[in-house]
């Protein structure tokens, strides 16, 4: 049986082509939905984007045909806009004239009349007061991907029997040959994607381990594991996995997937590495360091600050700037020869010499980025669509690391499920031009406090 969808327009703003996941059922757009897409379509950055895409979509039906009768869609359903039940009768509080509230008496008035109606918004205030009036709601789940325990980790324990573990560092071992154990300690086959990595014990003995990832139908040993980019060393299993990753060449890895509570040195590795190749290797690899750092309010209204692009992202950067001075810092405590003032200036000939670049993320639309070390820090503040974009600007010779918290998200209209990072990591699992770790609370190095912070609160 065929269903009303009235939806809420922070759908539209969230996915602007969502009409496309209702399949052969009905959409009803209430004209508060029009009129707020009208009244966001010349904002800057990517709510303006969308709400401009949004509208573009619908003027293809409506040339099809009269939205107020209802529009054919392609793949089988209809769309129709609603401009009736303006007289229904909200909760006692509710504002007559407030656009959610306009769009719940769109649903209301539909109900009274006999038909059966499903509001979908991403909001959840909306969703609540949807609730108190009895109207049946649900999320926009399209872009959601498992919850956060079901994630993919590209990490796994696994046992290998002795014999095999001996060859393990001259020849690697074949795939079929590693299994995992349940909570009964009974063996279990599995398959695995590419470029997972694993923790591999010895059937005999617990204590005997190795570090490898899946190459094709081989695990083989890491290559990078006893490096030391740009003066650091790596303190825990998943530091080792996630250098790994970072030092695969891009021709062998273009994207690197981090994902982490804070203080597991995601954004602090992710620079050593860059500067390792940047900076100690002369550019060998990749010309420049850029450096994104999104935040859903500040690169909406980036275009409004005084000064010039660094001057408007320079607050948004200051993160970045801390972990290149404990890099620089790392070093000079081997050498014993740097003072604050040298820091500041190996920082400022880094910047000025144009080895590192700070990008605000509405400039990186239309760019094709080639040769460059780009890291996009807090990543879990991207749309999935603002991913897609940044992978698909990526050029010949660019490693893109992408890193971030899906537990910690500033941007209103996403969630833990529904963020740039978590959607990525879900999609290109497996894919051999990937490579993605998770690290865990545990594996906080930042301080003792911080550590001991994590995994009280």
């Amino acid at each position: 049986m065929k269903k009303n969808y009235v939806l809420d327009t922070n759908v539209l703003i969230h996915t602007p082509n969502a009409l496309e996941s209702f399949e052969d059922n009905r959409i009803i757009l209430p004209l508060a939905v029009l009129e707020e897409l009208d009244g966001i379509k010349k904002a800057d950055g990517e709510k303006g984007r969308n709400a401009r895409q949004a509208i573009r979509f619908l003027e293809q039906f409506r040339t099809a045909g009269n939205l107020l009768e209802g529009v054919k869609l392609p793949w089988g359903g209809e769309l129709k806009l609603e401009i009736n039940h303006v007289e229904v009768d909200l909760p006692q509080g509710f504002k007559n004239d407030s656009p959610d509230n306009r769009i719940l008496k769109v649903c209301k008035g539909m109900m009274n009349d006999g038909e059966k109606v499903i509001l979908v918004t991403k909001d959840i205030m909306v969703r609540i007061k949807a609730q108190i009036m009895g109207i049946p709601v649900e999320d926009f789940t399209t872009d959601q991907v498992p919850l956060t325990k079901e994630l993919y980790t590209g990490r796994q324990d696994v046992y290998v029997p002795d014999t095999f573990f001996g060859k393990f560092k001259k020849e690697g071992i074949p795939e079929d040959k590693i299994y995992m154990l349940d909570e009964n300690g009974a063996r279990i086959t599995n398959s695995f994607f590419e470029n997972e990595f694993f923790i591999i014990h010895s059937d005999t003995g617990i204590n005997k381990t190795y570090l490898g990832r899946k190459d094709g139908s081989r695990i083989v040993p890491l290559k990078y594991e006893h490096r030391h980019p740009f003066g650091v060393t790596p303190k825990n299993v998943g530091q080792r996995f996630m250098q790994e990753a970072l030092m695969m060449p891009a021709k062998k890895i273009p994207l690197v997937i981090i994902k982490g509570p804070a203080g597991t040195a995601k954004t602090f590795f992710s620079m050593a590495v860059g500067l390792d190749n940047v900076v100690d290797h002369n550019g060998e690899s990749y010309r420049k360091i850029l450096v994104c750092r999104p935040n859903s309010q500040f690169d909406e209204d980036i275009g409004f600050l005084p000064g010039s692009e660094q001057d408007k992202i320079s607050p948004l950067m200051r993160p970045i700037l801390d972990n290149i001075e404990n890099l620089i810092d790392n070093q000079a405590s081997v050498k014993k020869d740097k003072t604050t003032e040298d820091v500041q200036t190996t920082i400022d000939y880094f910047f000025n010499g144009g080895l590192i670049e700070a990008q605000a993320m509405n400039f990186m639309r239309g760019r094709s980025i080639k040769y460059s070390w780009l890291v996009i820090d807090e990543a879990q503040n991207l749309t999935p669509r603002q991913v897609k974009g940044i992978i698909t600007r990526v050029g010949e010779g660019t490693k893109v690391v992408l890193s971030g918290d899906p537990e910690q998200i500033d941007n209103p209209l996403i969630d833990e499920r529904s963020n740039g990072l978590s959607y990525a990591a879900e999609h290109m699992k497996g894919s051999t031009l990937c490579a993605q770790i998770t690290l865990f609370s545990d594996e906080c190095e930042r301080s003792v406090l911080a550590f001991d912070a994590g995994k009280r609160m």
